[in-house]
């Protein structure tokens, strides 16, 4: 029995039980919720810093236009754990069969009540002013994200667990549906807030003063601190390419555990580059999906595409190639990983392993010696074909060359185990020789 065969089954265990937790589809459908409105703000934050923008419109225009568009970003992207909140609030009453409306409104209010108010002195002409209640729109975006994910499940478990109970109150069937369903979550909501209003004033009584320092200190600074080194960035990357090809959608069970890491990373860069402050973090969501996926997909299979379709001799393997083209140049590589294919497919295990660990490690060393910029935090959709995604990711030409530097670096890890599979096919086969 190989090596293979022996991890096979447990691997794909340990796989369809990430994949089907219902903690985890909730958290993935909840960052989902936000992908419209981050894709419109990171539109609008690359088209204020583009780059050469200030030698095509003039300095002066260029401030002008980071001035106008600058309130779209802060108004998706900077506030993601808002949408965060109403997302698991929504999906896990929605699952416990209770309104997910009114578990959503719950979930951000009982998130808005333990986040600390900032207490602002403006001095405006010689005079000081005291603007109190003011909400740091820090604790909105990465700084609150664990707060916000933890404090919406505890609150949405909190909302559906009374109102299992019955301690609502019911209305007459004549009562119109929005206001009888108001009442009903009535008590269930005054009983959830009124625990997270405790949990507020507990932590006035803590050396952290409230909760959002204590559980960034505790939990969320160690976890991202952890999450953004390159040894954990290799695991995670070999789990992926593993869990594919035992036939698991490794990016789905792997992205719904390292997620929240990932997105905290990520939105730490957008906050620095936004303030124009250096960017702190190489590891991020868009690390993981334009420097991996985005190369033709899960395995960074483009290379490998174009290698099937135009060296490949075999007629099979050239269908396979040119039918699977498309759909890659937008990393799309479902028809390459079941048509080959890659599942359960000893003959080329090593290159669709070793490639991606490869580039990975090339990447991060070239961003962390200076020759490629950081990832900004702007969310580039992942089907954004080659070169293009790694431009607008990073905001530098640069981060497209870095692409191509991969794409060669797996054309040449794939070439010869295709070219060895294509002959034994030809070998095997010799009737469906295609030429060229």
């Amino acid at each position: 029995m190989s090596f293979f065969e022996k991890i096979e089954e447990p691997l794909m265990s340990v796989g369809e039980k990430l994949n089907n937790n219902k903690i985890l589809q909730i958290l993935r459908d909840s960052f989902m919720l936000a992908f419209p409105l981050t894709i419109f703000g990171s539109i609008t934050l690359i088209i204020a810093n583009f780059p050469f923008l200030s030698d095509l419109i003039g300095a002066e225009a260029a401030v002008t236009l980071n001035a106008l568009l600058g309130p779209a970003s802060t108004a998706t992207m900077s506030i993601a754990t808002v949408f965060l909140c109403i997302g698991i609030g929504y999906y896990f009453s929605k699952d416990k069969g209770c309104d997910p409306i009114f578990g959503g409104a719950i979930a951000l209010a009982a998130f808005i009540l333990v986040t600390p108010m900032e207490v602002l002195h403006v001095t405006e002409e010689g005079t000081e002013l005291i603007i109190s209640n003011v909400l740091d729109i820090n604790r909105l975006g990465a700084k609150g994200m664990f707060v916000g994910m933890i404090g919406s499940f505890l609150a949405a478990a909190l909302y559906c667990w009374t109102t299992k109970k019955n301690w609502t109150i019911k209305m007459p069937d004549s009562v119109p549906p929005a206001v009888s369903k108001s009442f009903t979550a009535l008590i269930p909501a005054c009983l959830t807030l009124t625990v997270f209003l405790v949990i507020r004033i507990a932590f006035e009584f803590t050396p952290w003063t409230n909760i959002h320092d204590f559980i960034y200190e505790v939990v969320q600074a160690p976890l991202t601190s952890l999450g953004s080194t390159l040894g954990a960035t290799l695991v995670a990357i070999f789990a992926v390419q593993l869990l594919w090809f035992c036939g698991l959608h490794g990016q789905i069970i792997v992205n719904s555990v390292l997620d929240p890491i990932w997105n905290a990373l990520t939105l730490e860069n957008l906050t620095a580059f936004q303030a124009g402050t250096e960017i702190p973090n190489i590891v991020t969501k868009q690390f993981i999906e334009i420097f991996t996926v985005g190369i033709g997909g899960s395995g960074m299979t483009l290379a490998a595409v174009l290698i099937l379709a135009f060296i490949c001799k075999h007629k099979q393997l050239r269908q396979v190639g040119r039918l699977a083209l498309p759909a890659g140049c937008f990393n799309v590589n479902e028809p390459v990983i079941y048509g080959l294919p890659v599942v359960l497919n000893p003959t080329i295990v090593i290159p669709w392993i070793v490639a991606p660990i490869i580039n990975v490690c090339i990447v991060y060393f070239a961003m962390a010696s200076g020759l490629v910029p950081f990832t900004t935090g702007v969310t580039v959709p992942w089907t954004t074909p080659i070169f293009l995604s790694g431009m607008l990711a990073t905001n530098s030409i640069m981060g497209g060359v870095i692409q191509l530097v991969e794409l060669t670096v797996v054309f040449v890890c794939w070439l010869p185990f295709l070219k060895s599979m294509d002959k034994q096919l030809l070998k095997d086969y010799p009737e469906e020789t295609q030429s060229a």
